[in-house]
């Protein structure tokens, strides 16, 4: 893995925030595609998952960026309101798009539980922008234990191909939650369940062979849907 590089974004409504850009791997050509991942409510850029996953990713030929939202960022706990988070992933795109090749080539967005869903609501307020898909680690269609509090309503306008990947163990939601959702939109977004994953896809049981294998089917299939949707 190549170290990341860092540059600063600029937002409208707080100081500048941190990105990270993890390189692809690969012949020295530059990467056909770019993915944008945001962290998740509980933890920022930095935290194992967001990192490793960003190394793993680019280590299979993606660029990844990865970035901290403001409050993150200022190191407060409690996230920002929706209209700062979603003008900060705003931002990154812009940015990222200014600063990486690929990523004007076919930029993807998405990220952890919380960060996947400003990355859905981003999308589904702006048809012109420029996003090729989105990719959702953990999409928190609901808070633990209460269902019927549903964060889908704007999934119908995203009209981007969306990967879904999705612990059956998942307090925020299920596969089986998440299907008869899933079926009504256009075009149809790709369903990954992970048997036997919580919201982080971590198994129940303490085994770090099968735990590795699990994180590693999912940065595949990752990269292949990338790739698929890629011009």
């Amino acid at each position: 893995m190549k170290n990341p590089s860092e540059f600063s974004i600029a937002l409208e409504t707080s100081a500048p925030t941190t990105a990270l850009v993890y390189p692809g791997a690969g012949d020295g050509s530059s990467a056909r595609a770019a993915l944008v991942l945001a962290h998740g409510a509980g933890a920022g850029q930095r935290s194992t998952f967001m990192v490793d996953f960003a190394a793993a990713l680019s280590d299979l030929g993606l660029d990844v960026v990865t970035f901290n939202f403001p409050y993150t960022e200022q190191r407060r706990k409690i996230p920002d309101r929706a209209p700062v988070l979603e003008a900060c992933y705003r931002a990154v795109i812009s940015g990222v798009r200014d600063q990486l090749e690929s990523a004007q080539r076919a930029l993807f967005v998405g990220g952890k539980s919380m960060g996947g869903r400003i990355a859905t609501q981003v999308a589904a307020a702006d048809a012109a922008l420029p996003i090729a898909g989105l990719v959702l680690l953990g999409y928190p269609l609901h808070p633990p234990g209460k269902p019927t509090e549903r964060r889908d309503k704007h999934l119908p306008s995203v009209s981007r191909p969306m990967l879904f990947v999705q612990g059956t163990r998942d307090a925020f939601g299920t596969p089986d939650e998440l299907t008869p959702l899933l079926q009504t939109l256009n075009p149809p977004p790709t369903l990954y369940p992970v048997p036997q994953g919580d919201h982080s896809f971590k198994l129940s049981r303490k085994d770090p062979a099968a735990q590795a294998a699990i994180y590693g089917g999912i940065q595949r299939t990752i990269v292949d849907w990338v790739r698929a949707q890629a011009p």
